[in-house]
């Protein structure tokens, strides 16, 4: 429930910290707890101002803006509850926080839970750490991982250095592998995937990736670790970064990821499901590399496998002996 009783209006002025940060991300960290919807909701109502003017949701700050922030809170005692039923979920990955400085937080994120709020979620990871971690004043999302996906999340604590960030994302030097079960026997010559993705709506409003000559530049190189009777375990390396990119380069090449429920196989899942127990994407952001915003280090962080993936590798391996 959102109170309003005795809070009032408040003025922001932007300094450099903020600058061409969008309102609506801007909002995020300013009203700590909101749901977006209630966030996006009090701009296209006019609640929210800048230099008292109305504005778009994808508005850019600029330097001496004056914000005018509606008096907005959520009551104490049913915070915790507004979060998620997965709110459990949530709280735990704080307790898996791979590397955290004054800069940055990197995390390994569990499958299951989306990283942002959207159409039918309220909370994602990041409104939650907003809330569970209310102490630290800036949280952003440096890049996005699909919510079945599991593995490395970064997360910029300054402006300064989601600007370094995604200044490197740009650049293509920010390096990211994953690891992936794909179905049947990945040749070993299949290594760099270039086929061009275009997104489309679907009619339930859920979007499809495909390959299409239309759509954007994709590459992903794939390089085979290990071969079991049914399926291979694949190391990927996209070298560009787009929607579903990973999963529908797999798909075109015939060997779909295991357990994605958008562009899987059935009968494969299945059998995964039946012999070794998995029903969950086998998709995991495994290392990141790149350099430290304000230290300028070259950083290499490694995200473990969560327990599911290790019991499902250990199953397809002991097939593998038996057979």
């Amino acid at each position: 429930m959102v109170k309003t009783n005795n809070i009032p209006v408040k003025l922001i002025a932007i300094k450099d910290e903020d600058i061409d940060q969008r309102i609506d991300n801007f909002l995020c960290t300013q009203l700590k707890g909101v749901p977006k919807s209630m966030i996006y909701r009090i701009i296209r109502k006019g609640a929210v101002r800048v230099n008292k003017k109305r504005i778009q949701p994808k508005y850019k700050l600029q330097y001496g803006d004056q914000v005018r922030l509606p008096p907005v809170r959520i009551a104490k005692c049913k915070r915790y509850a507004q979060l998620s039923p997965k709110l459990y979920k949530i709280a735990a990955i704080t307790k898996a926080i791979l590397y955290e400085d004054d800069y940055l937080m990197i995390l390994n994120k569990m499958a299951g839970i989306a990283v942002h709020g959207g159409t039918g979620v309220q909370f994602g990871i990041i409104e939650s750490l907003r809330v569970l971690r209310s102490e630290i004043p800036f949280l952003e999302l440096v890049h996005r991982l699909d919510r079945d996906t599991s593995g490395i999340l970064m997360i910029a604590k300054k402006r300064s250095a989601l600007r370094s960030l995604n200044q490197q994302l740009r650049e293509q030097t920010i390096k990211k592998s994953y690891i992936a079960l794909v179905k049947g026997d990945w040749p070993p010559s299949l290594q760099l995937i270039q086929f061009p993705l275009l997104k489309k709506s679907s009619q339930n409003s859920e979007y499809m990736v495909c390959v299409n000559m239309q759509g954007k530049p994709s590459e992903t190189y794939f390089r085979v670790k290990e071969r079991f009777s049914f399926a291979t375990l694949v190391h990927v390396t996209p070298i560009t970064g787009r929607t579903h990119q990973i999963r529908v380069h797999a798909l075109h090449c015939g060997h779909p990821i295991a357990c994605d429920n958008r562009y899987g196989d059935r009968e494969f899942d299945d059998q995964l499901t039946k012999k070794i127990g998995l029903s969950r994407l086998f998709l995991h952001a495994s290392v990141i590399k790149f350099v430290h915003p304000s230290t300028k280090e070259t950083m290499k962080i490694k995200a473990p496998l969560d327990n599911i993936l290790k019991d499902c590798l250990f199953k397809l391996r002991q097939k593998n002996i038996d057979n």
